[in-house]
């Protein structure tokens, strides 16, 4: 049966356990959360010794995890046997033998970062049935503000959407570093103050709150001159923070939904963030970037923006540094 990672973890808090747990997926964050959560809270200390059993994918053996499993627990009611980088276990569909008559008593968990399962073998055929399945999918870029403001909510913290953004243009879309990072903030943060904002992003992490793609983006929206000049001199003189193949797929993701926005005829607020995937908090920078640039102009930014894409890669341009071509950039979007 395929699962969320909240309904596999209230099941577990009930102590409400399944013989087989199959964990993959390309994100590992959640995937590991749940290994760990087995791993630490199934079994009270004093039986880990002999009934938990750690393997992993590379030193062991299909044959191996089944024999394992098929011990029965010393003085307890369930053993645990975890197999971690279990994407590197051979003949990992051998498994389908054990899936066919699990015991009980025993609760197996095979984690199987980075991949996932061919859905038309019989393999998956036999986990959908019989096993715990979970498939973690890594999240895009536009899902990963909306995911943080929810993992601090859940501790009682507001985030500002910028900050969201901002936090997401320099994390990406790793969830375990995006985790670690939101909680050195929050230990950083003053007392009856429970939000982060940029300010506090600035000085705790390193990020400038004024020179980033975010606020780069939103200069040239607005053709802000004086302020998108700033930015890309600032990113001029620190070309290894700020590498112009990122300012330009930033540049041409803001272009692709502001032409998207354009052919829109349902411009409401929450229609338009649903259909860009933006938090509703933007909208109303889409709405003056489309003041600013008609479909014409947006169309041609976006070609200015592939042709300035290749020439950063090297292709029609071997001299100009990138510092220049981002200048040379700026200038022909805001002055069309």
């Amino acid at each position: 049966m395929a699962v969320t990672y909240e309904e596999i973890i209230s099941d577990l808090k009930k102590r409400i356990f399944k013989p087989v747990y199959f964990l993959a997926g390309e994100e590992p964050y959640y995937i590991d959360l749940i290994t760990e959560f087995i791993e630490d809270k199934v079994l009270p200390e004093a039986e880990k010794s002999f009934n938990q059993v750690i393997l992993y994918g590379e030193d062991t053996t299909v044959p191996a995890i089944i024999d394992a499993s098929r011990k029965f627990p010393m003085m307890s009611s369930h053993q645990v046997v975890i197999v971690k980088e279990a994407q590197t276990l051979k003949k990992i569909e051998d498994l389908i033998f054990y899936l066919e008559k699990p015991l009980q008593s025993t609760i197996l968990v095979i984690n199987y970062k980075y991949r996932t399962i061919d859905k038309r073998m019989k393999f998956y055929k036999a986990l959908e049935s019989q096993a715990v399945y979970f498939e973690s999918s890594r999240l895009r870029d536009y899902q990963v503000p909306a995911w943080i403001e929810r993992y601090l909510m859940a501790q009682g913290i507001k985030t500002d959407p910028s900050a969201s953004a901002l936090l997401t243009e320099f994390l990406g879309t790793d969830l375990h570093k995006i985790a670690n990072e939101l909680n050195k903030l929050v230990i950083t943060l003053p007392a009856g103050k429970p939000v982060i904002t940029t300010t506090l992003i600035e000085k705790n992490i390193g990020i400038s709150k004024d020179y980033n793609n975010f606020e780069l983006q939103k200069a040239v929206g607005e053709r802000n001159i004086l302020k998108a000049n700033m930015i890309v001199h600032y990113f001029a003189n620190n070309p290894k923070d700020n590498p112009i193949t990122l300012s330009i797929a930033s540049l041409f993701s803001y272009f692709s939904k502001l032409l998207t926005y354009h052919y829109l005829t349902d411009k409401s607020r929450n229609s338009v963030a649903a259909a860009l995937k933006v938090n509703p908090y933007f909208v109303k920078d889409y709405e003056t970037s489309a003041s600013k640039y008609n479909v014409a102009r947006t169309v041609h930014i976006i070609s200015l923006l592939r042709t300035y894409d290749m020439k950063s890669k090297g292709y029609g341009d071997f001299s100009s540094e990138p510092g220049d071509l981002l200048k040379e950039l700026v200038f022909k979007i805001m002055h069309l």
